[in-house]
């Protein structure tokens, strides 16, 4: 039997149970830390050598030079080309999809003229423009993932990213082929074959071989979660990202096999990963139960399904939907499917998820591939604040001012007041000298 806990919303308990449920460890775990930070200090001061001595300790590849940790263009053409023609075509599907969604993305620069009558002349706008050099973190171990070569890459080609550097670790040297052809069809610039703390740390700082990015995108373990957490500063960072997570809300009239298979899409990533169900069926609670009971066995990772769904799942019996909406609000989850009869009306109630899946027909899993919008993901509530990843993470926005003649004495008044109220008389005398010229 698999322990999933069940939780009833009516209960007097149910919200500190609830809180407990969603409690994930976003401390800092004192060993991680003072391993990553020595990590980046030593790849920090010595480069290409403290990279070298990681990877072979840490991924077990047996080389003597970064040269032998670089992919090749013509390898990462070579395994586009040698993809079977199914793989092929799903891979370019998704890519055209994920573009096409992307590019409606795109900030664009303004300007306007001021037309007061005091400080006519005047002209304010902003100015985007793309990042020089970004790198791509993509997880390897455990399992590859070409999707996350298209959901990083792509924005940041639309929005025009002069350079991408992909890092990924190959344990053992086993390098997966759709990870490899999805940089070639996406044209990533170099490819890599390092991973965790020590590959942050050589995006973020640079090393003779691997060159400084500007921003470092990418979900990883972790080891790379506390990395890229100590870099920030020194790069820009897209998000810290925690275990996946899915929330279904059903009325209790969906397939309880498909409903099943949704809260394990998310499970098998990982075991801290979390699956919940609201419903206010019982009674197709426990169909869901028997369901995950029934095809359970037929998961290849069925023991970190079992792990994930122990840990940290749920089905919980809410009083109705709307009080369902209310709990999903709180609970701010990264994937939120909306698996009702009339899904379209229950958006608007929605306020805080990375991702909703409307309708029956709309898994998860086809917005983790080919659905279009980015699979980067806000998680551990932090959808409350924050957004999915997308081209204007990969874009700056540059304010723009000219003030003429006139306009510097109407506006010069204004400052220096302002300036003298704040005890900066430098910048009050600033503006003065243009009042007074």
């Amino acid at each position: 039997m698999i322990g999933i806990k069940r939780l009833n919303s009516a209960d007097a308990d149910f919200t500190s149970r609830l809180d407990a449920l969603l409690a994930f460890e976003t401390t800092q775990d004192e060993a991680i830390e003072t391993t990553v930070a020595a990590i980046l200090a030593d790849v920090k001061g010595r480069g290409d050598a403290a990279v070298l001595e990681y990877t072979q300790r840490f991924d077990g590849l047996h080389v003597s030079s970064m040269a032998q940790l670089e992919t090749p263009q013509q390898a990462l053409q070579e395994a586009l080309h040698g993809l079977p023609l199914a793989q092929r075509q799903a891979l370019e599907a998704a890519a055209k999809r994920v573009r096409s969604y992307h590019e409606r993305q795109t900030l664009q620069s303004w300007q306007y003229e001021d037309d007061d009558a005091e400080t006519r002349g005047t002209m304010l706008g902003q100015k985007i423009t793309p990042l020089d050099r970004v790198g791509l973190y993509v997880p390897g171990g455990k399992a590859s993932y070409p999707s996350s070569v298209l959901m990083n890459a792509i924005p940041a080609r639309v929005a025009g990213v002069g350079e991408l550097i992909m890092v990924v670790p190959t344990p053992a040297g086993e390098q997966n082929p759709l990870v490899l052809a999805a940089a070639a069809l996406v044209g990533v610039d170099r490819v890599f074959t390092i991973g965790g703390a020590q590959a942050v740390a050589a995006l973020a700082y640079g090393t003779q071989t691997v060159p400084q990015v500007d921003k470092i995108v990418g979900p990883g373990n972790a080891y790379v979660a506390a990395a890229k957490r100590r870099v920030f500063g020194v790069v820009g960072i897209d998000m810290v990202a925690g275990p996946s997570e899915i929330l279904v809300i059903c009325d209790g009239h969906t397939d309880p096999d498909w409903v099943a298979m949704d809260l394990f899409s998310q499970a098998e990533h990982d075991e801290l990963a979390q699956s919940l169900l609201l419903c206010p069926d019982a009674a197709y609670i426990e169909r869901v139960a028997a369901a995950l009971e029934k095809l359970l066995p037929t998961m290849p990772r069925h023991e970190v399904i079992r792990a994930a769904l122990e840990n940290r799942g749920a089905l919980i019996q809410v009083r109705d939907l709307d009080e369902a909406c209310r709990i999903a609000n709180r609970i701010a989850p990264e994937h939120l499917e909306l698996s009702l009869e009339d899904a379209e009306a229950w958006v608007a109630k929605i306020d805080h998820a990375g991702a909703i899946f409307i309708g029956r027909y709309t898994s998860e899993s086809l917005g983790d591939y080919c659905a279009g919008p980015n699979h980067v993901l806000p998680t551990s509530g932090s959808a409350r604040f924050s957004s999915p990843l997308g081209v204007y993470d990969f874009q700056k926005r540059t304010s723009l001012i000219r003030v003429s003649q006139a306009a510097s004495k109407t506006l010069g008044r204004i400052a220096a007041t302002l300036a003298y109220g704040e005890g900066l008389p430098a910048h009050a005398r600033s503006a003065e000298y243009r009042i007074e010229s």
